[in-house]
């Protein structure tokens, strides 16, 4: 790689590199995900991938919420106790974009008042991938984890199916 060639990690959760990783698949130039602020994708022909941009960064996850498989690109970005966190919007559940736990709002005595609340991990329940920009190219190398996360379970072709078959059909136009 040339020294004019830009290349820059843009995951929060991991340093710089001076190479694309190993096995890494092509998502889409940055300029358009800026512009759109996410973007889907079928990666490896087996993940459905979230990749979304916000306040300068660049973060990629398994796209259907770990809950119910609610379609996390429609969910609003929010900060819970200093955390960015995208919010399903089926259900309003809150995972973190930098390390994909699950945060609820614990209350310590419930019979106290008033209620003292404060957020809490539930630990990952989100797959959380690495993104990796090179020359204004965006690429996502899958989390390759071993260790069964919740999300896990919306990324089987049997859901993906079943998903598509419930969807409403269009009615033929006269």
């Amino acid at each position: 790689m040339s020294s004019e060639e830009e290349h820059s990690q843009t995951s929060s959760s991991s340093p710089p590199s001076s190479s694309l990783p190993p096995v890494s698949h092509f998502i889409g130039k940055k300029d358009n995900i800026v512009k759109a602020g996410r973007m889907t994708k079928m990666v490896n022909g087996c993940r459905d991938v979230l990749v979304l941009y916000h306040q300068g960064q660049l973060h990629a996850m398994d796209m259907r919420c770990y809950h119910s498989g609610g379609a996390l690109q429609y969910g609003d970005i929010e900060e819970f106790n200093g955390r960015l966190c995208i919010v399903c919007p089926w259900h309003k559940y809150k995972i973190t974009l930098a390390e994909g736990e699950g945060l609820y709002q614990a209350v310590d005595d419930p019979t106290s008042k008033p209620l003292r609340k404060h957020w809490r991990s539930k630990g990952v329940k989100q797959r959380i991938h690495k993104v990796t920009e090179v020359n204004g190219n965006v690429y996502v190398t899958l989390n390759d984890s071993n260790e069964a996360i919740e999300s896990d379970v919306y990324q089987t072709e049997r859901y993906r199916t079943g998903l598509l078959e419930a969807q409403p059909k269009p009615t033929p136009q006269k």
